[in-house]
């Protein structure tokens, strides 16, 4: 019998978003520059010395966690509320030790796919990931670019990451070039925040276009009617951290009243900086597009970098800043 995920959320989630392996990719990393022709086999034979060995969590590990814990609400005969998917470049032989920790930890994860190199991310569409968590850029990339689903390239796991309740899940996003179109940032960019509050006060009425995180957030609208105490009380609660302040957070509000989508808080800070609210709200994990963001959260939150797709303007844009 077919297998029908439409209510499910799917997580995917690469061997190295999920455990912390940076100390085996620095032993590839460093044979790629001194024999490249053998670092496959070093990290193959590096793999199988340590397999026995535990894993540290890596930075999706907070996430995945808490949201397996939601399948407790899953009631009789329904598909589960969530499922993670584990897709990852090492071969079957080199990410054994990642299967062993797994269920070392009893983590409820059986679905996984093991590359041995070649791109993981076309492979999201058959197993209905809904977003996807990797810590290779160029996987990131392909992703955005082929607007399979919501994906992000995660940073490092925070330095000093508080205790996170593992019976709620917390998301915070960006709202422009995440949740919605990059198209009001574009002009902020290029004409400045003056015309951009004027733009967006003149366009209220006119909900924003969808981001690259659009459907991810509704899918997780559907989630939350799956589950007990709506909606104060709902165990995920969905956060916007945006930069955006009056007279531009009218149109937030009413795009997200036409896309039917419920978000328990907003803030727009106005210039303030995210982390010192986000250390208040201890979110899972924070969605953002931009480093001087995403820098300062990430030692103290789980944070995830939206990367934008290849042809945009603020490809440019950004990189022109940056060099300044």
């Amino acid at each position: 019998m077919a297998i029908d995920l439409t209510d499910t959320l799917v997580i995917g989630v690469s061997a190295t978003a999920l455990f912390d392996l940076s100390e085996a990719d620095t032993v590839f990393q460093e044979k790629i520059k001194t024999d490249p022709d053998t670092a496959i086999d070093r990290y193959r034979s590096y793999m199988l010395e340590k397999e026995n060995e535990k894993l540290d969590d890596g930075t999706g590990m907070p996430l995945v966690k808490s949201l397996l814990n939601l399948n407790q609400h899953t009631k009789e005969n329904e598909a589960p509320i969530v499922e993670v998917v584990v897709i990852s470049k090492n071969s079957p032989e080199t990410g054994f030790r990642v299967l062993k920790e797994i269920r070392r930890r009893n983590l409820p994860i059986t679905r996984s796919a093991f590359t041995a190199g070649e791109s993981s991310s076309i492979y999201l569409d058959a197993f209905y990931v809904d977003l996807f968590l990797t810590t290779n850029e160029k996987d990131a990339q392909e992703v955005i670019d082929s607007k399979v689903c919501a994906s992000a390239l995660v940073k490092k796991p925070p330095s000093k990451l508080q205790k996170l309740d593992e019976n709620q899940v917390r998301f915070a996003f960006d709202a422009d070039a995440v949740l919605f179109s990059e198209e009001s940032e574009i002009v902020n960019q290029k004409e400045g925040l003056k015309e951009f509050w004027k733009e967006e006060d003149r366009s209220q009425d006119i909900p924003l276009q969808e981001g690259p995180y659009a459907n991810l957030l509704k899918k997780l609208s559907k989630v939350q009617e799956r589950l007990p105490g709506r909606i104060e009380y709902s165990p995920v609660k969905l956060a916007i951290m945006t930069a955006r302040n009056s007279p531009a957070e009218m149109r937030v509000i009413k795009t997200l009243r036409a896309w039917n989508v419920y978000i328990d808080q907003a803030f727009f800070l106005g210039g303030l900086q995210k982390s010192r609210f986000l250390k208040a709200f201890k979110p899972h994990i924070f969605f953002d597009d931009q480093d001087s963001h995403l820098d300062p959260a990430s030692s103290e939150v789980p944070s995830a970098k939206v990367l934008y797709p290849s042809n945009s303007p603020l490809v440019e844009i950004m990189n022109k800043k940056n060099k300044k």
